[in-house]
C-alpha cells in the first residue's frame, strides 16, 4: 500500500499584529520529502512515525511538505499557495496512491483563504478521486468545516490540552485510513455544533472525565472515532467554535445520534468547565504571600502559541511596582533587548528597556537596571513530543531578584528547559510567570504548589464574550446565554 503524507500547520490569530510569512515557516524548517530524516525530532516527527508504522505493515510512505510556523496573523497568500502547490505537485508525481494522510492544524487562515485545511483537502480530493481514502489529523483548537467533512473520509483531533497526544491520534488515523483502503470499513461522519467559544483544559475535571467518556465509545459497536474540536477563539472565520463529531462504520444515524448526545453533554458542562482568570494584582498577591512556592502563574493574554507577541509588560510592571522578588518571568521576545545584552556581555550591569514593542496589546516598555547573567546561542525547548528552537536565549536579573528569560525566536513556554538551560533555577522560587495558556502545564505542574491563570490584556485575552468577531456569528455562549439550535 502506498501512502502519501504531508504536514503543513500553523494556527492563525486573525487579530494578531503581524502576518505569517515565509521566514516564520523557515525558522522551524521547511522540508520537502525528507522531514522524517532531516528533522525527526521537530516538524518531521509525524512523518518519522508514519514510516515506522508503515514499515511494520509492509507499506510505503511518500512524504511531501513538512512545515510549521508559530501562530501569528494570516499567512501571506503567496506563501500559502506556493506550499500548497508543492503538496499537490508531489501528490501528482506519486500517483497512483492508496491513501492520503494530511497532518494539518485546522485553524490556518491565509490571505484570501479562511479555511486552508478544507482548501487543501478539496484539492487533494480532486487529484485522487472519490475512492482513495483521505485521513486528516487536526489540532484540538481547529475550526471543523463542512469543506473538510466533504473532502476527507476520517478526521481526528487531539483530545488533550495540553496537546500531549498528537502521535497517539496519528496512530489511530493511520489505522483507520489503512483499514478503509483495504476495504474493511466505510467511514461516515456526523457533526454537532455546540455554539460555544472558549478554552477547555483537559487537565482538570470535568474535562478529564469527558475525554474518557468520548474514548469509551471508540472501537465499539461500529463507532470508529469521537473528537471534540474546541475551536480557536481568536480566529474570526464563519465556522469558528466548538464542535463534536463522530465517525462510524457506515451508520450515519448512529453517528448523528451520538454526536448530538455528547454535544449536549458538553454543553451541559459549560459553567463547570470555565473558571474566569484572575486579575494581575489578585494573582500576584496570592502567589507572593503564599507560605511556600513555587506558585506558577500563566500570562494567558500573551501566549505566543495563540498568536500573541510574547513581549507584554503588564505582569512584570506590576511585579516591580509591588517590589516582588525571588521570581522568574518569561519568555520575552525582544530582539533589541537581546542584541543590547549580547553587546554588553555576561556580567554587565545595564539599564535595559524591555518589552512593549508590538503595539498597545504589548503594554508600555519598561526600563530596568539588570545584570546579564547568561547568553546561550541555539537555545531550545522540548514540548508536545517535538522540539522547538528559541534562538539566542538571555538571562537577566533585576536588582530586586526577578530572573527574566529573553529569546529571539518567539515561542510560548512549554518546558522548564526554557529557563533551566539558561541557568535559572525554578524550584527555589516563590513565583514563576510563564507566557503561555496551557502547554506549560505538563512540565510545570509537578513542581508547582499551585497554578494560577492571569487574565492579562493581549491578543489571546480570554474575555470570550467580547471578542470582536465580524465573520463569526455572535450567537454563541458566553456571548449569548442561550444561543439557538444547541
Amino acid at each position: 500500500m502506498k501512502i502519501f503524507a504531508t504536514t503543513f500547520a500553523t494556527e492563525t490569530n486573525t487579530f494578531a499584529v503581524t502576518p505569517t510569512g515565509r521566514i516564520d515557516f523557515e525558522t522551524y524548517g521547511v522540508y520537502r520529502g525528507d522531514g522524517s530524516t532531516q528533522n525527526a525530532k521537530g516538524i518531521g516527527v509525524f512523518h518519522a512515525e508514519l514510516h515506522r508504522l508503515a514499515a511494520a505493515d509492509g507499506h510505503q510512505v511518500v512524504e511531501s511538505l513538512a512545515a510549521f510556523a508559530q501562530p501569528a496573523g494570516p499567512t501571506l497568500r503567496s506563501v500559502y499557495e506556493e506550499y500548497r502547490q508543492w503538496i499537490l505537485d508531489d501528490l501528482k508525481a506519486a500517483m497512483p496512491v492508496d491513501a492520503v494522510l494530511l497532518v494539518l492544524h485546522g485553524a490556518m487562515v491565509a490571505q484570501g483563504y479562511d479555511d486552508c485545511e478544507g482548501d487543501i483537502a478539496q484539492h487533494v480530493r480532486e487529484i485522487v478521486g472519490p475512492n482513495v481514502p483521505i485521513g486528516m489529523e487536526l489540532d484540538l483548537h481547529c475550526h471543523y468545516t463542512e469543506k473538510m467533512r466533504e473532502s476527507a473520509d476520517v478526521i481526528i483531533a487531539y483530545k488533550e490540552y495540553p496537546h500531549i497526544d498528537g502521535i497517539d491520534r496519528l496512530r489511530e488515523l493511520y489505522a483507520l485510513t489503512t483499514q478503509q483502503a483495504a476495504g474493511k470499513i466505510r467511514p461516515v461522519t456526523a457533526v454537532h455544533d455546540c455554539h460555544m467559544v472558549g478554552i477547555w483544559h483537559t487537565t482538570k475535571e470535568p474535562m478529564i472525565s469527558f475525554v474518557k467518556r468520548m474514548q469509551s465509545f471508540e472501537g465499539k459497536n461500529g463507532v470508529l472515532s469521537v473528537s471534540l474540536g474546541h475551536g480557536f477563539p481568536w480566529g474570526d472565520v464563519a465556522e469558528n467554535g466548538a464542535k463534536l463529531w463522530v465517525v462510524t462504520d457506515n451508520d450515519m444515524a448512529q453517528a448523528e445520534a451520538l454526536a448530538a448526545q455528547l454535544g449536549r453533554e458538553f454543553w451541559d458542562l459549560r459553567t463547570q468547565t470555565y473558571d474566569p482568570p484572575m486579575t494581575i494584582a489578585a494573582a500576584l498577591t496570592e502567589a507572593s504571600t503564599a507560605k511556600a512556592g513555587p506558585i506558577v502563574l500563566a500570562d494567558i493574554g500573551d501566549n505566543a502559541g495563540g498568536g500573541a507577541m510574547s513581549d507584554s509588560t503588564f505582569v512584570l510592571k506590576q511585579m516591580v511596582d509591588m517590589n516582588i522578588g525571588n521570581a522568574v518571568v518569561g519568555s520575552f521576545w525582544d530582539l533589541g533587548a537581546v542584541a543590547i545584552c549580547k553587546s554588553a556581555g555576561v556580567g554587565a550591569e545595564i539599564i535595559l528597556r524591555l518589552g512593549g514593542k508590538c503595539g498597545p496589546q504589548s503594554g508600555d516598555p519598561i526600563d530596568l537596571r539588570v545584570t546579564v547573567r547568561a547568553i546561550v546561542e541555539n537555545h531550545s525547548q522540548p514540548g508536545l513530543g517535538t522540539h522547538y528552537p528559541l534562538g539566542t536565549g538571555v538571562w537577566i536579573r533585576t536588582q530586586n531578584g526577578i530572573d527574566i528569560a529573553l529569546n529571539t525566536i518567539r515561542s510560548q513556554v512549554m518546558s522548564r528547559e526554557c529557563f533551566e538551560d539558561l541557568g535559572i533555577t525554578l524550584v527555589d522560587k516563590q513565583l514563576i510567570v510563564v507566557k503561555s495558556s496551557q502547554h506549560f502545564h505538563a512540565e510545570f505542574a509537578p513542581i508547582a504548589k499551585k497554578v494560577l491563570y492571569i487574565g492579562t490584556p493581549g491578543s489571546t485575552s480570554q474575555a470570550f464574550a467580547d471578542i470582536p468577531f465580524v465573520k463569526r456569528s455572535l450567537n454563541y455562549w458566553p456571548k449569548v446565554e442561550n444561543p439557538t439550535e444547541v
